[in-house]
C-alpha cells in the first residue's frame, strides 16, 4: 500500500535515494525504485523533488556540507599545534600548520570511514549524471574545498621549509608540490570506501597513521 509522506519524509527519501544509488547506481535506479523502497506514491515524492536530478544534488549538497563541518570548520578553529584534533598525530616540534594538515588527513579519513555516509560515496562517482546548473554548484564547492586543502598544504610546507632554514642556515626544497599532494591525497582518501573493511586487518587507527606517514613522507621528502 503505497502511503502519503510525513513531516520527516523529505529527509526519508533523500537517505532512501542515496542508498538505492550507492547500491544500484544513478541511471538503473528509477523514480519508481525510489517510490517502492518508501512504499510512497510519485505524487508524495514529487511534492518534494521535482526529479531524480534534484535528488542527487540535495544529497551531494549535504555531502558537501559534511565535509565543511566536519573537515574545514575544525581546522580552522585550531590555534595551536596541540590542539584537540592534532595531538594524536603530531610529533614533538611540528608547528601549527603542520598540525593543520594532519588534522585535516585525520578527519577526511575519518569522515569517509566513521560514518560511511551515503551521500559521500554517491558525490565521489556520480557528479555526471546532474545537469549543468546543479553540478556547477557542486563543483563550486568541490573547487573550494579543494583549494582549502591546498593552501593547507603550502602552508605546512612552508613551515617546515622556514623552520629547516633556521636550524640548518640553508634552504629546504620540498619535494612536490601541493597541489599535486592535495589531488594525491584527495584521491586516496576518497577511494577508501571500495575496499576498506573495519573489520579487516587494518585498524582505522593504523590506516590514518599510515596515510599521514605516506603524505609527509612524499610532500616533505622525509
Amino acid at each position: 500500500m503505497q502511503t502519503e509522506v510525513g513531516t520527516d519524509s523529505r529527509h526519508q527519501i533523500l537517505r532512501a535515494a542515496g542508498a538505492l544509488f550507492q547500491r544500484n547506481g544513478y541511471d538503473a535506479t528509477s523514480i519508481q525504485d525510489i517510490c517502492n523502497e518508501l512504499s510512497l506514491s510519485k505524487g508524495a515524492l514529487y511534492h518534494h523533488f521535482r526529479s531524480k536530478d534534484e535528488i542527487l544534488f540535495e544529497i551531494m549538497s549535504h555531502a558537501m556540507q559534511i565535509t565543511e563541518e566536519k573537515v574545514i570548520a575544525p581546522v580552522r578553529e585550531m590555534t595551536t599545534a596541540g590542539g584537540d584534533h592534532a595531538h594524536r598525530d603530531s610529533p614533538e616540534g611540528g608547528g601549527l600548520a603542520e598540525a593543520k594538515l594532519r588534522a585535516l588527513i585525520r578527519l577526511h579519513l575519518e569522515t569517509v570511514l566513521r560514518t560511511r555516509d551515503r551521500e559521500i560515496t554517491v558525490m565521489l562517482h556520480e557528479n555526471h549524471p546532474l545537469s549543468p546548473e546543479f553540478r556547477g554548484k557542486i563543483n563550486e564547492r568541490k573547487k573550494n574545498y579543494v583549494k582549502f586543502v591546498e593552501e593547507t598544504f603550502t602552508a605546512a610546507q612552508g613551515e617546515r621549509a622556514a623552520s629547516h632554514h633556521n636550524t640548518n642556515g640553508s634552504s629546504s626544497r620540498v619535494a612536490v608540490s601541493a597541489r599535486a599532494a592535495t589531488f594525491a591525497l584527495l584521491g586516496m582518501i576518497n577511494w577508501i570506501y571500495q575496499w576498506y573493511k573495519p573489520d579487516g586487518p587494518i585498524s582505522e587507527e593504523e590506516l590514518i597513521r599510515e596515510y599521514t606517514e605516506m603524505v609527509f613522507s612524499g610532500a616533505f621528502g622525509r
